[in-house]
């Protein structure tokens, strides 16, 4: 098979042709049956090493012009039915591998996605430094909403990072802290 696509950061096992790349933004769009925006299918299969950041693009600008996803007004793109044909039918000229790499972090960042949405994080510059509230999200409202001071903003998005990445802990943390039960703040050391 000829090589037609840009590989310059492929990984072994990674999308070297054009048409592969466009069946899998069109794979990756259908599986997740949700709009996504440019960059995150550029994150998607950039950070797997699956496709050149140029040929991501070209791929999603080619789709769009042939009908086969729509880009709205803010970049999102959403499969139509002529691109989910083209998952339906074409998804098994990719490999088993890269679809597989390519889902794990389709759901990986969706998850990060929700969960940065149910437990947000709020930055707010004082005259000596920044104060960083985090909000722990149970449907409509805070469970628990934590303010910290720290000095620079470096460390403010370091808090904020470190806050997203598991917020379930720190609030089993406070709770076992604030009501003295230690079964709860044992069970979480040994998840952690």
């Amino acid at each position: 098979m000829e090589y037609d696509a840009f590989t310059a950061g492929i990984e072994p096992g990674g999308l070297r042709t054009k048409n592969d790349i466009r069946i899998m933004v069109c794979y990756i769009l259908n599986s997740v049956k949700a709009p996504l925006s440019r960059e995150n299918i550029l994150n998607i299969l950039q950070d797997k090493g699956l496709a050149n950041y140029f040929e991501i693009n070209d791929a999603i600008s080619y789709l769009n012009n042939n009908g086969s996803i729509v880009l709205d007004g803010e970049d999102f793109c959403t499969i139509t039915e002529k691109g989910k044909r083209i998952a339906d039918e074409l998804d098994v000229t990719l490999s088993l591998s890269s679809r597989d790499k390519a889902m794990e972090a389709a759901f990986t960042m969706l998850s990060e996605a929700k969960r940065e949405k149910e437990n947000h994080v709020d930055i707010v510059r004082t005259e000596v430094g920044y104060n960083v509230t985090c909000h722990i999200g149970g449907g409509e409202m805070d469970l628990m909403a934590l303010t910290l001071y720290v000095p620079d903003l470096y460390q403010a998005k370091m808090v904020k990072k470190k806050f997203h990445k598991n917020p379930e802990a720190i609030y089993k943390l406070m709770l076992s802290s604030l009501t003295g039960n230690r079964e709860l703040l044992r069970s979480l050391m040994d998840e952690v």
